[in-house]
Order: C-alpha cells, then sequence, then structure tokens
C-alpha cells in the first residue's frame, strides 16, 4: 500500500492542470528636487589677493590689482544668480584704506567689478557676479589706488570681508 501511494499521488499531479503565469501591473512614482545654489570648494580662509606691488615713496602713480592667487573656487547651479558684497576692511573710516605696518599713515584705495574701474564697489554695496562656467567662478574684484608722492616707506595692508549671497 505504501507503493501505491506515491504513483496514485504523481498520477493525479499528472492530470492537474499547469498554473497561469499571473501577470500583475502596477506603477510607483519616482522624483527628485534639485535644490539651486553654490558651492565653496577648497576652503573658505581666503579668496585670494589684491597686490599693488611696490613703488617709491616718492611716486603718485596710479597702481592697480585684480583679485588672484585665490585658492577656492566657487561653483554654482547653472542660472543661480550669486552675489557678493565687500566690507570696509580694517582701515575704514568712511572709505577702505591700507595702512603702514608700525605707523599711522593710510593710504586709500577703491574697489571695481570691472577691469576698466568704471563699475565701483562701494563699502557693503551687493553686486551681481556674472559667471559663463557654473563649475569654476572667480570674483571680479579690481583696486586702484594713487599714493600721494610723500607717504612714509613701510608695507600698507588691510583685509576685507567678502559675503556671498545666492
Amino acid at each position: 500500500m505504501h507503493r501505491r501511494l506515491p504513483l496514485a499521488l504523481a498520477a493525479v499531479s499528472a492530470l492537474l492542470p499547469l498554473p497561469l503565469g499571473a501577470v500583475l501591473t502596477s506603477t510607483f512614482q519616482v522624483s527628485a528636487s534639485i535644490i539651486a545654489g553654490c558651492l565653496v570648494v577648497g576652503g573658505a580662509s581666503t579668496y585670494g589677493n589684491l597686490n599693488f606691488g611696490s613703488a617709491s615713496a616718492l611716486s603718485s602713480s596710479v597702481l592697480t590689482a585684480a583679485l588672484s592667487g585665490t585658492t577656492v573656487t566657487l561653483q554654482c547651479t547653472p542660472g543661480v544668480s550669486l552675489n557678493m558684497a565687500i566690507d570696509g576692511g580694517q582701515n575704514n573710516n568712511g572709505a577702505r584704506n591700507l595702512k603702514r605696518s608700525g605707523g599711522p599713515q593710510l593710504l586709500s584705495y577703491q574697489l571695481f567689478s570691472d577691469a576698466g574701474f568704471s563699475q565701483a564697489l562701494g563699502i557693503g554695496q551687493t553686486v551681481a557676479v556674472s559667471y559663463s562656467d557654473p563649475t569654476a567662478i572667480m570674483l571680479p574684484v579690481y583696486a586702484r589706488t594713487q599714493p600721494s608722492g610723500v607717504l612714509a616707506a613701510g608695507s600698507y595692508t588691510d583685509v576685507l570681508q567678502v559675503t556671498l549671497s545666492w
């Protein structure tokens, strides 16, 4: 009897219809939100420097400089409006000034957002930063000064703070 049971089960299962393939369709949603913004790559310790170079203490020639030596790269989502504002510096008395190390002498200077020195950057004034490559944005900062020709010799410096917004 035990031998007939497996044979009977095998015969019954051969007679059963095979299961039909079940097809079930449904949907689900996939989404993402891309938030526009900017990124400072390389640390925010310094955006570079403005160096007027060396001039004679008797010189009264105009000196110019452009922001250079930057260790920071700015990257923005394409189409983001990037703005910057620059404070008056450490020697601000209503105007930006370089101050002689170890002395009270000041050398005034002005900042501009264009190499032609036609668009002044006022103290704390917010200006748009235009860019063509959103992965390598440079801050457009240019400076001009004109020594009086009677300045004391020495090293003149200032430190400015830049505020970026978008």
